[in-house]
Order: structure tokens, then sequence, then C-alpha cells
């Protein structure tokens, strides 16, 4: 009987499309330590599908093909979307991250909900939000933070 999910995964897996995988795989090796866990391609010498760990988690990532409807932000204008990484570090990851050539989404800070966060943009436009927890909150703490800031 299979593995449900596979050695190596969590139930959410994000699956990103970019312009550039193996570009995209360097960048995430120098900004959040991440490993190589197989990388697959087409004839073409494009990236079909790459595994990739980051931390305990794995995050899947292809290139472009737009035949196929599959195309990164940069392409669409942005993204909805944001990544939460926590780290041990938030402030060395968030330094390592724009070492690599990431941009400031949101500075890094201390916020209410009790992370150390701040957001980046990478360079093929996915948003990472990067994070470590500095203290324990209530949601009474988290609405008083909030109300007390409008």
């Amino acid at each position: 009987m299979a593995t449900n999910p596979p050695a190596g995964f969590h139930s959410i897996t994000p699956y990103l499309v970019v312009d550039g995988a193996e570009k995209a795989i360097e960048f995430y090796k120098r900004a959040f330590d991440a490993q190589a866990v197989d990388v697959a391609k087409g004839p073409d010498g494009k990236v079909m599908n790459a595994q990739i760990k980051i931390g305990d988690s794995m995050l899947m990532l292809n290139d472009e093909f737009p035949d196929y409807g599959a195309v990164g932000p940069l392409k669409m204008g942005g993204t909805p979307v944001t990544i939460h990484l926590y780290v041990p570090d938030a402030d060395a990851t968030w330094q390592k991250a724009l070492d690599a050539g990431a941009q400031v989404g949101m500075p890094i800070a201390d916020q209410f909900w009790g992370d150390r966060y701040g957001m980046i943009i990478d360079p093929f436009g996915h948003k990472w939000g990067i994070a470590t927890r500095v203290r324990d909150v209530t949601p009474d703490d988290i609405a008083e933070a909030m109300s007390s800031a409008h």
C-alpha cells in the first residue's frame, strides 16, 4: 500500500509556476537553505516538475508552460497568495532572502499577533511571509491590539 502523503510531504504542498525554474531553485537554496530533492526535465530542458525541501516541508515547482495556462505571477501582474514560512530566526532569513535578490514587500517587525514578521517578493513574483513566533498571544490580546491601532 502506498504511503499517503508520500514521505517528506504534509497534507498541503505549495506548487509554484516560475519563469526560470532552475534559477528559482538556486534562489530558494540561497534564500531559504532549500535542498533539491528531485528535478524532472522535459526534452526541451524545461523543468516539468521539481521538488525542493525547505525546513520540514516540500515545495513543488515547474517552468512556465503558457500553452497549458501555466504562467507565473510576473506574467499575471502579481499574486494574491503569500507563502508563510516559519523559521528559527526571521531576521537572518529575511536578510538572506534580500541578499539573494528578493524585494521588500512589508518591512520586518514585531507584530501584534506574536510573530516577528516581514514579507518579501522573490525574483519570480511569489510573496513569502517570513516569521518567527516571539510571543504567544490570546485572541483577546489580538483584539485589543487591533482596536488600539485604529
